[in-house]
C-alpha cells in the first residue's frame, strides 16, 4: 500500500471517530437535558506552554501536542520553534520552546493534572528544579481567569521574566486584538501596552538570533536557524513545457549535471518540478506526474553532493507530497496554498514536513484572466487570502513553525502587481501581523526568476535572457525581508544573495 493511501485512511479514520464522537455527544445530551442535568461546561480560552532539552525535542513536542488533542484541548494556534540556551541551570543541553492557543472544558486543575500526566508519560521525572526534561507543560493563561492555590498559579508567575516564553506567547496574538479574553491578557501584565510592551521591554525582535535565542524551522532532521542568511532554492524542472527550461533535464546525464551546476554554484535547496504551472500549462494526474519525478528524485537523493542540501517537491497533489517525502524528499512547495486539492492540508500535517504555502487565485489555466487579476490593494488582499490559507493549514494541524510563505509572484498578478509585491514584502507582513504575529514571522520565499513581467520591463521575450532583471528583483525582495530566493541562474543570484546579506548584517549595527 502506498504511503498516500496509508495518510488518507489514517485521516478518514480520524473523521469517522470524529463523527461516531460528535453523534455519541448528542445522543447524551439529549440524554441528560431530559434528566435537567447539565453535562458541558463553558469552553475555556488557553495558552500552554511548551519546552523540552532531552531525547528528539521536536518529536516530543508533535507526541505531547497529538496527547493534549486526545485529553480535551483542541489546539488552535501554534507560535514559532525557539532554540533556547538554558535558564537558571545552565550546565545542560539547548531547549526548544513553543506555545499554543486553543480551548477546553477542563477547569483549571484538572488541566494541570492532564498536563501533568503527559509529562509522566512521557518520561518527566522529578529531579533538579529547571533542570533537564523530556517535555515541559505550563499553563500560561486560563480564559480570563485568574487562579492562586498551592498548587496551581495563573497567569503563570515567571512570564513576565522569560523572553522564551514571551517569545511564543506573543506569536500567538495578532497586533489588533480579537477577542475579550486576549484583552485581559493584557491586563493581567501590568503593562500599559500590554503583552507586546513586555515583550519589546525584554529585548523583542531585537534579540532573536542571539542572546541565545534562535527562531527555527525543523526539516531534515535539523534545526534550520533560516533567519541567519538568506536561502537560495534551485529550480529544476523535470517538464516538456516549463515557460523556461522546459525539456532541458529530462535525460539522466543533464539531470544530474544541472543540480551539480546549482549545488556547485550555492543553492541550498533543490526544487524539483514535474508539473508545469505556466499559464495554459497541460495538466497532468497525480499518477503522471508521478512517473514523470519519481526516476529523477531517485537520482537526486543518492548524489553525494546533496549531502547537508534540501530537496523540495514543486505539487499541488497530495498524493504526490506523500509518495515524494517517502522517497526522500525535505519539503513541499505547493503553488495554490492547498486550494487545488483538498487532502494536502492533512496530508502534509501527518507527513510532519515544512510547506511552502504560495498564494494563487483560481489554477494555472484561470490564473491570470480578468477576474483573478482585480485587486482594490493587491499587497492586502494577498496578505489576506495567504492568511486565510495559512489558517486552514493550521487548522489541518500543520503548526506555524513548519510553515513558509511565498506572495506569489507572476501567479493571478500583472506586472504592476508584481512590482507592487516586491515594494511591499514589509506591508504583507505587517498585514498579516495584525491576524497572527507567527505567520508574518514565518520564513518567506519569493520566485520572480524569469517572469514575463521582468521581460515586459526590460524588453525581453526570451525567457532565458531575463538573468540580470532577476538579479535586480531577488535584490530588493531580500532588502525588504525575503529569506529564501527561488531562481533558475544560481551563479549570478549566489553573489546578489551574499551582497544583500551583508548589507541586512550592517543594518543591525
Amino acid at each position: 500500500m502506498s504511503i498516500f493511501k496509508k495518510l488518507m485512511l489514517a485521516n478518514c479514520g480520524v473523521r469517522a471517530a470524529k463523527k461516531t464522537s460528535k453523534e455519541s455527544s448528542l445522543r447524551l445530551s439529549r440524554f441528560f437535558h431530559d434528566k435537567l442535568v447539565e453535562v458541558h461546561s463553558k469552553e475555556q480560552e488557553v495558552v500552554i506552554a511548551l519546552g523540552s532539552n532531552v531525547g528528539d525535542r521536536l518529536h516530543n513536542f508533535d507526541e505531547a501536542l497529538q496527547r493534549m488533542k486526545k485529553s480535551g484541548i483542541h489546539i488552535a494556534r501554534h507560535g514559532c520553534l525557539y532554540e533556547t540556551e538554558p535558564a537558571y541551570v545552565t550546565d545542560q543541553p539547548h531547549f526548544l520552546n513553543s506555545a499554543v492557543r486553543g480551548t477546553t472544558k477542563l477547569e483549571p486543575h484538572k488541566l494541570l493534572g492532564v498536563l501533568k500526566d503527559i509529562e509522566r508519560e512521557m518520561g518527566r521525572v522529578n529531579g533538579i528544579r529547571y533542570g533537564p526534561r523530556p517535555i515541559d507543560l505550563d499553563i500560561l493563561f486560563y480564559g480570563n481567569q485568574r487562579v492562586n492555590t498551592d498548587t496551581l498559579i495563573i497567569p503563570h508567575e515567571r512570564i513576565w521574566e522569560r523572553p522564551f516564553v514571551m517569545g511564543p506567547l506573543v506569536d500567538l496574538l495578532g497586533s489588533d486584538i480579537d477577542n475579550d479574553t486576549v484583552k485581559s491578557w493584557d491586563l493581567f501584565s501590568g503593562s500599559p501596552g500590554g503583552l507586546f510592551a513586555v515583550w519589546e521591554k525584554q529585548g523583542g525582535e531585537s534579540i532573536i538570533g542571539k542572546d541565545g535565542m534562535k527562531r527555527v524551522l525543523p526539516v531534515a532532521s535539523k534545526l534550520w536557524n533560516w533567519s541567519s542568511r538568506t536561502s537560495i532554492m534551485g529550480i529544476l524542472n523535470v517538464t516538456p513545457d516549463s515557460f523556461s527550461d522546459g525539456g532541458r533535464f529530462l535525460s539522466e546525464t543533464s539531470f544530474i549535471s544541472q543540480v551539480r551546476l546549482l549545488l556547485s554554484e550555492g543553492a541550498d535547496i533543490i526544487d524539483l518540478g514535474a508539473q508545469s504551472t505556466r499559464p495554459m500549462a497541460t495538466k497532468l494526474s497525480p499518477e503522471q506526474e508521478l512517473d514523470r519525478l519519481m526516476p529523477f528524485l531517485e537520482i537526486i537523493k543518492k548524489l553525494p553532493e546533496m549531502e547537508g542540501k534540501l530537496i523540495s517537491v514543486d505539487t499541488f497533489y497530495s498524493q504526490v507530497a506523500a509518495e515524494s517525502v517517502s522517497m526522500g524528499a525535505h519539503l513541499i512547495n505547493d503553488v495554490s496554498g492547498g486550494n487545488l486539492d483538498s487532502n494536502m492540508h492533512d496530508v502534509v500535517a501527518a507527513l510532519k514536513i515544512p510547506y511552502i504555502l504560495m498564494h494563487m487565485r483560481g489554477n494555472p489555466s484561470t490564473m491570470q484572466n480578468q477576474e483573478n487579476l482585480k485587486y482594490d490593494n493587491v499587497c492586502a488582499e494577498v496578505a489576506s487570502e495567504l492568511y486565510t490559507r495559512a489558517r486552514d493549514a493550521e487548522i489541518s494541524g500543520i503548526p506555524a513553525w513548519r510553515m513558509i510563505i511565498d506572495p506569489g509572484i507572476g501567479f493571478s498578478k500583472d506586472t504592476g502587481q508584481n512590482l507592487d509585491i516586491l515594494n511591499g514584502l514589509p506591508t504583507i507582513r505587517s498585514e498579516i501581523a495584525q491576524r497572527s504575529m507567527a505567520m508574518s514571522r514565518a520564513p518567506m520565499l519569493i520566485g520572480p526568476s524569469r517572469k514575463r513581467f521582468l521581460g515586459e520591463i526590460c524588453g525581453r521575450p526570451v525567457a532565458a535572457r531575463r538573468d540580470s532583471a532577476t538579479v535586480a528583483a531577488i535584490t530588493a525582495g531580500i532588502l525588504a525581508g525575503a529569506n529564501i530566493v527561488r531562481v533558475h541562474n544560481v551563479g549570478d543570484n549566489c553573489d546578489a544573495v551574499k551582497l544583500c546579506d551583508a548589507m541586512l548584517q550592517r543594518r543591525k549595527f
